[in-house]
């Protein structure tokens, strides 16, 4: 009877491997990070900026963690197992979790990036925090934005200009014209 409940604990505990594989394949961003010296307070604010994030926060057992990448070729994490670790995923992005991580181990001196995987490329905590501090992808694109209005502008007046020049040159053109047109009107009476 112990055989079978070992068995069936092993099998439970293989599931579980399998699962988290899965979800750690096919997420766009897995950090590991020590929670030491954290407090409730504190890790439902992370949860809930993590959310923000489009990411979502869990504590599993580290053999667990271990086996799951592991069984997705990511061992070179094996070293950031060690002590309490808490996994961030994200699906969608891999900048905003990053970054809401990086914030938060700012005011919170011990709690660290350990290392993680972004897009399947395992990464160290400093390739981490280099990413984080980026500008967001929609920061970029308003600096960009901003970029080309500037610019538009800048053609605009510089249009605005020629066309400024070109009247002026064309009223002289057709003032000319008419006094011309004037003199010979006279010759002809």
């Amino acid at each position: 009877n112990y055989k079978m409940a070992k068995e069936k604990t092993i099998a439970k505990k293989q599931a579980q491997v399998d699962e988290l594989a899965k979800v750690l394949k096919d997420a766009k961003v897995v950090l590991l990070t020590d929670y030491r010296g954290i407090t409730v307070t504190d890790v439902t604010k992370l949860r809930a900026d993590l959310r923000n994030a489009n990411a979502e926060y869990k504590v599993i057992k580290n053999n667990i963690i271990k086996r799951a990448l592991d069984a997705n070729g990511e061992s070179a994490l094996d070293e950031a197992l060690e002590g309490p670790v808490a996994l961030v995923i994200g699906n969608e992005d891999y900048l905003e979790p990053s970054k809401a991580i990086y914030e938060f181990t700012k005011n919170n001196d011990y709690y660290k990036i350990k290392g993680g995987v972004i897009e399947g490329k395992v990464m160290t905590t400093e390739e981490i925090i280099t990413l984080a501090k980026l500008p967001s992808k929609e920061t970029l694109l308003s600096m960009l934005a901003g970029a080309l209005l500037s610019n538009i502008s800048k053609v605009a007046v510089a249009l605005n200009e020629v066309k400024k020049q070109k009247e002026e040159a064309g009223e002289k053109v057709e003032v000319a014209v008419t006094e011309e047109a004037s003199a010979n009107e006279e010759k002809a009476e």
